[in-house]
């Protein structure tokens, strides 16, 4: 293999004690009285990636706090903001996506988005409310179905900016295209409220899981991003059904038909033809190790 192919192999999750530390510091930051967004993206990152060290998490907390620097002292209104991000970030810097960033794993990881300047649109999203936020902005995340985007200011004054496009301020028009080319239903004022940053979190996950979904040689990645999703104060009772199936996939069996019997309890009380159907796979799970 030569080296452009070895930069080109997609990151590997770490050694066990060390992942097993990562969910702690996780499950501990997701469940703060304030969790932080960069922090959490971070720590997904390196239970991505092995080779993200502390010293490369503090490197990237570092990058983000330089760039904040560069931001110009209080621009004025929340359009004022959005340019000035956009001439830094996406003008000056190069941050923004391109189509084949969505089918690159390092394009969920926020160390890797802030080495190589691309990303999907969720995570450039993330460095331009880390770098605004640090700055002084009144800047969030808007969680337009298909295609995150960040605003600055409050409601009646929102500006919203795409940083796939490299911060392009949109338009009332161009935020209806882009809902209804991903949903074909049209813009609800209720799409245009702060996203929490757990949501923005696990939206990452989610989007993690789908990559490797399409890649069934990477259940490994799956099942990570699971068992982070899993750590949430609050997240969809269907995780532990994914999770199942995820380690039966995998040949862990046993646990797993033992982890689709715990979810059949569940359903049980709302659908006891689905717990049915849960228990026989669960039976079926178990017949493997025969």
């Amino acid at each position: 293999m030569n080296g452009h192919e070895a930069a080109m192999r997609p990151p590997h999750p770490p050694e066990p004690e060390r992942a097993a530390a990562l969910r702690r510091r996780f499950a501990d930051e997701a469940r703060s009285e304030r969790p932080d967004l960069s922090a959490l993206c971070l720590l997904v990152g390196a239970a991505a990636d092995g080779a993200l060290d502390e010293a490369g998490i503090d490197a990237a907390q570092i990058d983000l706090d330089r760039l904040a620097g560069q931001v110009p002292f209080r621009p004025g209104g929340p359009r004022s903001w959005a340019l000035a991000l956009a001439e830094l970030l996406g003008d000056r810097c190069g941050f923004r996506g391109t189509p084949a960033d969505y089918q690159r794993l390092e394009s969920s990881l926020l160390h890797e988005v802030l080495r190589r300047r691309r990303g999907l649109p969720i995570l450039l999203s993330v460095v331009w409310m880390e770098v605004a936020r640090r700055a002084g902005a009144p800047v969030y995340g808007v969680a337009l179905p298909g295609h995150f985007v960040v605003g600055f200011g409050p409601p009646e004054q929102q500006v919203l900016a795409d940083p796939f496009e490299g911060g392009r301020v949109l338009t009332g028009g161009d935020a209806e295209l882009l809902v209804a080319g991903a949903t074909g239903a049209p813009l609800d004022p209720s799409m245009l409220t702060p996203a929490d940053p757990l949501d923005v979190v696990l939206r990452i996950l989610n989007n993690i899981r789908a990559w490797a979904a399409a890649r069934p040689e990477r259940s490994d990645v799956a099942l990570w991003a699971v068992d982070l999703s899993l750590l949430f104060p609050s997240h969809p009772a269907r995780l532990r059904y994914d999770r199942a199936q995820l380690l039966v996939e995998r040949g862990d069996f046993l646990t797993g038909a033992t982890e689709l019997d715990a979810y059949a309890e569940v359903v049980e009380a709302v659908d006891e033809s689905a717990a049915g159907r849960i228990r026989h796979q669960a039976r079926a799970a178990r017949s493997m190790l025969n």
